[in-house]
């Protein structure tokens, strides 16, 4: 079984996978997050800061059950670390505090949960913690998150360090109760009066089997991973109620999850679906050219181990694959997808020291490798590399790594929303060869347009075939590419046509009894340094809009507080699309401008007394109204100032 232990952060996740280790007896004592001696917080950002950043796997054994659990980050910066982990899962358990209660990142991960389809447990952890109210918690596992709870424990002492957990008979009365509401079996034998039959143990145990695998039920079980209260149920629930992976036979079907670095050099870490995978296999890895498996390492309750072969279900770390996070392996269930929104902040990242550049530009490109939500454009003409994130911890997570991994030490300034531009209008503009000022030997005509929205950048030839080199033409689309990731306002431009509409060249030549002359003869580079200049003259009149990201949120309130709430929401510029009572609470949803959430968020707390839930995940592109739009610094030559282009980039 591939299990996730997802949670809010703080919710004692971690803590819980130490726990089951310890039970299993795969580690002496169970580690500390408080004293960073944890097994799956390995990073040293992680064990100062008590959270977990990157996804780890460790494997332990339930009597003849293989287990390999899967510890995730609970902080919302790194929600598409959880998501990419979820879709290699046969199960999870989702951890919530009992004095807590369900949190913003609980709701997120729960639909998450829900929409790639993984059977979940629940853990309500802390009950030995004061403020510990599990009845209250329940409640809010069916009000909040619309779910069908199944209590199999039961709480003696709840709130102090001696509280103790039992397990409730699978035919005691809130157990059927709850099992009825998804099977129609079960319901008409509890409904029966005919106390000649009863509501049979197996009945219960195979409704609740086929509603956690369809979503329709989830177990409950109560406890705490620091006294271990608790666990002893969870595991007997993992093991008799969750369902198992199958271990088909025929092609080998896996899916790329994680890619990380250790002493031997680089890994990508898959869940096998189907097949088995051996060294020296030849793997297709989404339509490239295949390439060969140089080691396999199977995931094991004594680590990480070099074996000739994994087979299907297991967890395996493959050497040999440049593969990237979401790549497939064969042809694995589709159903496992991943939804990863484009970061919405953005800022330069700097060395302290100025000899260590060309090595932060190297790690950075190490760590956009490995995780494809690390977007970074780096500028080698000025120096500079601009990263584009989802949260502030981030910036601690790429700085960390960078200094503990590659020894440099950085600082990040300039954090801004990363805004788009979209173009307003059509345009087109022409550079002749020795034609003002024009120092290449390359003529070049570009009309751009607009496309419709998700469309990105779209280059089209546009000239007969024959009448320009295909080399030239792909010189002339990078350069087109590379001047649209600065527009006119120093956004990136998406979602337009460009289109080549004339075309000039000096077919190669030399001086008589010699080699070929450059001089005399047009290459690569006139284009490629051309390009920028008549594309940006070409966006110029055709115009551009500044959008700003927008994201859909959902806040879950109580009812008295209303009022303050759309006030709040209405002073930060969002717009209320619905509201729907959903039990003893208000679910009010609609659109926000991605750079007032924070404020929204640290403003909330206050208003509602803790009791309001948000969440809020992008949505789309708006243009920027009234004058106000964000102008980004240039970085580079301009080559929208044609003279100092050509000073700056010569031929």
């Amino acid at each position: 079984m591939n299990l996730g232990i997802v949670a809010h952060v703080d919710a004692g996740k971690t803590s819980l996978t130490e726990r089951l280790l310890f039970e299993a007896g795969a580690v002496a004592l169970p580690g500390s997050v408080d004293d960073g001696t944890t097994r799956t917080d390995s990073m040293d950002l992680e064990r100062r800061r008590g959270i977990t950043i990157r996804a780890a796997v460790t494997t332990i054994r339930l009597g003849a059950l293989t287990v390999n659990l899967l510890d995730t980050p609970g902080h919302p910066d790194f929600i598409a670390e959880v998501e990419r982990s979820l879709a290699v899962l046969d199960a999870a358990v989702l951890v919530v505090s009992s004095v807590e209660g369900v949190q913003p990142q609980t709701v997120a991960i729960w639909r998450a949960l829900r929409r790639i389809g993984v059977p979940t447990v629940f853990f309500l952890n802390k009950i030995d913690r004061r403020g510990a109210d599990v009845d209250r918690v329940l409640g809010q596992l069916r009000l909040r998150l619309a779910a069908t709870p199944v209590p199999l424990t039961a709480v003696t002492g709840q709130g102090q360090t001696t509280a103790r957990v039992r397990a409730i008979a699978l035919d005691s009365d809130p157990v059927v109760e709850a099992v009825a509401e998804a099977d129609d079996t079960v319901a008409a034998r509890w409904l029966d009066d005919d106390p000649g039959v009863p509501v049979r143990v197996r009945d219960v145990r195979r409704a609740i089997r086929t509603g956690v695998r369809g979503g329709q039920l989830s177990p409950v079980v109560c406890g705490s991973a620091i006294t271990g209260a608790g666990v002893r149920q969870l595991r007997h629930v993992l093991a008799d109620l969750l369902p198992r992976c199958d271990e088909p036979g025929g092609p080998v079907a896996g899916t790329v999850f994680a890619v990380d670095r250790d002493s031997h050099g680089r890994r990508a870490w898959l869940r096998l679906w189907s097949g088995r995978l051996r060294v020296r296999d030849r793997v297709d890895l989404g339509g490239s050219r295949p390439q060969t498996v140089t080691q396999v390492g199977v995931s094991a309750p004594e680590g990480v181990l070099v074996r000739p072969e994994a087979t299907a279900g297991q967890i395996v770390a493959v050497r040999g694959l440049t593969a990237r996070i979401g790549q497939h392996v064969g042809d694995p269930p589709r159903r496992h997808l991943y939804r990863f929104p484009p970061p919405t902040r953005q800022a330069l990242v700097e060395p302290i020291e100025a000899s260590q550049r060309l090595a932060l530009f190297a790690g950075l490109a190490e760590l956009a490798d490995e995780d494809p939500l690390v977007d970074l454009r780096l500028d080698e003409h000025e120096g500079q590399a601009v990263i584009r994130l989802h949260g502030e911890v981030q910036k601690e997570v790429i700085a960390s790594l960078l200094e503990d991994r590659y020894g440099v030490k950085v600082r990040f300034s300039g954090t801004l929303t990363a805004c788009i531009e979209r173009v307003a209008g059509s345009g087109e503009a022409v550079d002749r060869v020795r034609e003002g000022g024009n120092p290449y030997l390359a003529g070049i005509g570009l009309g751009i347009a607009p496309a419709p929205v998700g469309h990105g950048i779209e280059f089209r030839a546009g000239i007969e075939p024959g009448r320009l080199p295909p080399a030239f033409i792909a010189a002339t689309e990078e350069g087109v590419r590379a001047a649209l990731r600065q527009g006119l306002r120093g956004w990136p431009v998406t979602d337009c046509v460009v289109s080549m509409v004339s075309s000039q060249y000096c077919p190669r030549q030399s001086r008589s009894h010699q080699k070929f002359d450059k001089s005399l003869s047009s290459v690569g580079a006139d284009f490629r340094y051309l390009a920028p200049v008549v594309v940006t003259a070409a966006l110029r009149r055709a115009g551009s809009r500044v959008c700003q990201p927008v994201e859909r949120f959902e806040v879950n309130i109580p009812h008295h507080v209303f009022d303050a709430v759309a006030a709040l929401l209405g002073r930060h510029g969002a717009v209320v699309r619905e509201t729907v009572a959903a039990g003893g609470y208000l679910e009010v949803s609609g659109v926000l401008p991605s750079s007032k959430v924070p404020q929204v968020v640290a403003a909330l707390p206050d208003l509602t007394g803790g009791e309001a839930v948000l969440t809020a995940e992008f949505d789309h592109y708006a243009p920027v109204v009234g004058e106000g739009a964000p102008v980004l610094p240039r970085r580079g030559p301009d080559p929208g100032d044609r003279e100092g282009w050509f000073r700056a980039v010569p031929r």
